[in-house]
């Protein structure tokens, strides 16, 4: 009897040492530290058409033990369930939270953009942030349909992006990241901008270009009410405007080059034809030249009342410009610009 005894009590201790180790080894896959990178985060980012082979290369090069990490996704069944998106991993995760991450904790991601001169170049600058690729995001931002219906053209679409931060998850759609910019033009436009807008004559389409204007002009925030104020004075006597940035884009866009970095206008150039250029055609251009900061927008519409009709740059104060009501004024001025740009060695 005691010897059954023995055997039963040695069985029930190697099933319990057996359970014991499995019981380890279960809990050492889940729940033991499994990552690599010295870092204190490691961002992983799923594509929308990634399987579970392609997400679970993506996670192993943060990894120590693969084959734990695979054996933990299989048994949580997260290789039949893959999500894509953008996820941070922390240092010292095990296993079981590096799967409760990619499975349930997509993190969104500040999307920002300014200076852009083109559709072309905003996509672009779009496609480093998300998902999306830049063709796939241009041909959403030019799509007939969509701009008809929102009173866009091909030409005036940039007005519609408002320069900002925005928080939107990496795999967005191009649909849903424009349909975002849409809100974000519609707030921004809102009755009291639109009343501002209407009570100086101008479509907020317009508005936005000619504040791309004032923002080629100066960089300086302070300045800028002024440099509207000057446009605004010439638009409503029927002057061209003769804004040296809009030849420079006239100038890229008819050698379709907009990588060159043009320092000087000559006056060769002020011949280009085209309804970019302000000094061969009085209205404002057709778009905009560049995506404004918001506050030269708010120059726009809040411009300074003055009379100064002329402005070139002041070499005495750098940043800045010098202002003149009279013609004679202004040629004394920009004949002293010139003379410190030659001796400068500027060129083009």
């Amino acid at each position: 009897m005691n010897k059954y005894k023995n055997v039963i009590v040695g069985v029930a201790l190697v099933g319990l040492i057996a359970m014991s180790v499995f019981a380890y080894k279960v809990y050492s896959t889940f729940f033991s530290a499994n990552t690599n990178f010295d870092t204190q985060t490691y961002e992983v980012f799923i594509p929308s058409t990634a399987d579970y082979n392609a997400a679970f290369m993506l996670v192993a090069d943060a990894v120590d033990d693969r084959d734990a990490f695979h054996e933990t996704a299989v048994r949580k069944g997260y290789n039949s369930n893959v999500k894509p998106g953008r996820y941070i991993l922390k240092k010292g995760m095990s296993n079981n939270d590096i799967i409760n991450t990619i499975r349930s904790q997509n993190q969104p991601v500040k999307v920002r953009f300014n200076n852009q001169e083109r559709l072309e170049d905003l996509a672009g600058r779009l496609a480093q942030q998300v998902e999306p690729d830049s063709l796939t995001l241009l041909k959403v931002m030019k799509d007939p349909a969509f701009l008809k219906e929102h009173g866009f053209t091909e030409e005036t679409a940039l007005t519609m992006y408002m320069p900002n931060s925005y928080d939107c998850y990496w795999n967005t759609s191009a649909v849903k990241l424009r349909d975002k910019m849409l809100s974000a033009y519609e707030n921004f436009w809102n009755e009291d901008r639109l009343a501002k807008a209407k009570k100086i004559d101008l479509t907020p389409q317009e508005v936005y270009t000619l504040a791309s204007i004032v923002q080629k002009e100066t960089a300086k925030a302070d300045e800028r009410p002024r440099v509207a104020g000057v446009y605004m004075n010439r638009l409503n006597r029927g002057i061209k405007l003769d804004a040296d940035p809009t030849v420079i884009y006239a100038k890229k866009l008819k050698e379709k080059d907009f990588s060159q970095t043009i320092k000087r206008v000559l006056y060769v150039d002020l011949t280009i034809d085209s309804p970019y250029n302000t000094y061969k055609y009085s209205s404002l251009p057709p778009g905009p030249i560049v995506t404004p900061d918001l506050n030269a927008i708010d120059a726009v519409l809040n411009y300074e009342k003055h009379g100064y009709y002329y402005f070139v740059a002041n070499v005495e104060n750098f940043g800045y410009h010098k202002f003149a009501k009279t013609l004679s004024q202004h040629n004394a001025n920009a004949a002293a610009y010139r003379r410190w740009v030659s001796r400068q060695g500027i060129n083009r």
